[in-house]
């Protein structure tokens, strides 16, 4: 593969690697809100939230549209979902895993 791609695949990682923007996309998931709604889902502070936002559009992991005063985001394309939903089964497996083998150990003493 060409090492572009992996400089640019492991920068998409880096901007998803934040818990905030993690709570984002998930509010987002399947639908589309204003700041607002996201300050009021999330208890996130709205300049904090903007950022984040900004961060994720320059990416092109959101998209935005204006009405009005408000902007509404969205995640650009569906398969982010998908790949933050692979990665908590993931992270959820291995805490199960970790689980088991601490319940084992301890069992044993």
């Amino acid at each position: 593969m060409n090492k572009k791609i992996h400089e640019i695949h492991a920068d998409i990682c880096k901007t998803l690697g934040n818990a905030k923007r993690i709570e984002i996309l998930n509010a987002l998931d399947n639908r589309e809100l204003s700041v607002s709604e996201l300050v009021d889902i999330l208890d996130i502070s709205p300049s904090n939230i903007s950022q984040h936002l900004a961060i994720m559009r320059q990416k092109g992991i959101l998209t935005a549209r204006r009405e009005g005063v408000n902007i509404y985001y969205k995640i650009s394309n569906p398969k982010v979902s998908k790949a933050c939903a692979l990665m908590r089964e993931v992270l959820l497996e291995q805490l199960e895993d970790g689980r088991k083998i601490a319940m084992k150990y301890l069992h044993v003493k």
